[in-house]
């Protein structure tokens, strides 16, 4: 049993007020509500921090499972109620704390913004609490934890945001209203929206359960971000491993050919997917090797300054594109078989071989959409209850996957096949088996997770 996690995003439409969008004013309020709320968190993370004692407090309780007197740490909801009776004048508690009247320099704020505040600044301050702990038990004298910034988007809790897509007003449909501060007070504003048919679908799902939206304000867009969650029961590898019908998906990623998909069932490879880069390498490295040569007309960079920002954002357009692309496909291939578990080789540390600095810079990105791939694939999978695991990546794209023996790679130029340490083809010199490498490699990789030729485990060596 495991809980699976998507993120629906609705554009707020910013364009200019002649063509449907916001005026200028609403977005400085914007701009404005997530300043303050900043300001809001740092206050209480200031607080929290100086109380620091009041988190780490444990109280006991009966435990109705284990029928015995317990102990627990505060959960978030106390600590809430705890901070406002001290900060926050009331008629309970007209008198807050000197030096920690919250209701002086933030007058009118709504309370549904203000818990919001207090419920983030409780997990940074517990986080970099524990996080200092441990290195302090740790003796090491450097990675100190620093203290945690403020910064971060505001969570709109009810009270504080309406959107009825399902109202067939059109005014429902094309505005949600947001209460922001204008910079004297707190109003409520309608904002035009830009949504669809397919986000108004995958909202109102209810395989899955909506969450409060946070509000995300860029430099060029603002946007509301929906959280879901859907509970997802999953088998575990070990249990997987036991049933003789198990399908296993392995997936090779590569430069060129994105990702080789391939599934195994009782020793057999029933299906096989190339997933090509549609030319995405080439476009990628020209873009490159553009910045690549800027960079070295202007001279020295400044410190603190980005150049090339329009072209740095198209190629992790790019990037992202590609990878949600082929996680895609990955993830469908699953969902033809439940019960599946997918197989990812495990690579860490990809060396970057020698060349020019736009080459150099090429083989990083391409290290990273294969990362990117990956993280999007297990997470997509997941919801779909479908389990993870990465393998032993040794010798994949070295050993023949009929006969276990070491093979070669080759390419055939004209004709004539010419041994290459990056070939196309892979043939094995014992079995005369000749197969596309990549297919191979991703074959292997289904031997590698069931300890298969080359990859079985090896037994200790006694004395």
């Amino acid at each position: 049993m495991g809980q699976a996690t998507r993120t629906s995003k609705l554009l707020l439409d910013l364009g200019k007020r002649e063509e449907g969008g916001a005026n200028p004013g609403k977005r400085a309020s914007l701009e404005a509500t997530a300043d303050v709320l900043n300001q809001a968190r740092a206050f209480y993370l200031d607080f929290f921090l100086a109380h620091a004692q009041k988190l780490t407090e444990r109280v006991s309780y009966y435990s109705e499972k284990h029928l015995e007197m317990r102990t627990r740490a505060l959960s978030p909801n106390e600590l809430l109620t705890w901070a406002e009776s001290h900060t926050v004048a009331t008629r309970d508690h007209p008198h807050p704390w000197e030096g920690w009247n919250f209701s002086e320099g933030f007058p009118g704020m709504p309370f549904a913004y203000r818990r919001a505040a207090i419920k983030d600044a409780i997990g940074k301050a517990r986080s970099y609490l524990s996080n200092l702990a441990r290195w302090k038990k740790s003796g090491k004298k450097a990675g100190e934890p620093g203290v945690p910034g403020a910064g971060n988007h505001p969570t709109l809790y009810e009270g504080t945001v309406e959107l009825d897509l399902e109202s067939r007003g059109k005014e429902h449909a094309r505005f949600v209203r947001l209460k922001v501060y204008t910079g004297t007070s707190w109003q409520w504003c309608n904002y035009p929206i830009k949504h669809s048919r397919y986000f108004q679908q995958r909202l109102t799902d209810p395989a899955w359960e909506k969450q409060s939206p946070k509000l995300v304000v860029r430099k060029n867009e603002a946007s509301l971000h929906f959280c879901q969650t859907q509970e997802v029961k999953a088998q575990k590898i070990v249990e997987s491993k036991q049933d003789p019908d198990l399908v296993t998906v392995a997936v090779d990623l590569n430069v060129k050919m994105l990702a080789v998909i391939t599934v195994r069932q009782r020793g057999t490879i029933r299906e096989t997917i190339f997933v090509r880069d549609q030319g995405l390498d080439q476009a990628r490295y020209r873009h490159l090797k553009c910045i690549a040569k800027k960079q070295r007309q202007s001279g020295k960079p400044v410190k603190g300054e980005q150049s090339n920002q329009q072209l740095w954002r198209h190629v992790r357009r790019m990037n992202e594109h590609a990878a949600h692309g082929v996680a895609r496909r990955i993830a469908n291939v699953c969902a033809k078989y439940p019960g599946c578990v997918l197989v990812f080789e495990r690579l860490r540390k990809i060396r970057r071989a020698a060349g020019s600095k736009s080459r150099r810079m090429n083989r990083k990105q391409a290290n990273q959409l294969r990362g990117k791939i990956n993280q999007d694939a297990r997470e997509k999978a997941y919801a779909l209850g479908v389990v993870t695991v990465e393998t032993n990546p040794h010798g994949t794209s070295q050993y023949c996957s009929r006969c276990g023996a070491r093979g070669e790679r080759f390419s055939n130029l004209n004709g004539t096949p010419i041994t290459l340490k990056w070939g196309k083809l892979f043939r094995c010199p014992v079995c005369h088996y000749e197969a596309q490498a990549d297919f191979n490699a991703s074959s292997n990789v289904h031997h590698s997770f069931y300890g298969e030729y080359h990859w079985q485990p090896r037994l200790k060596r006694s004395g």
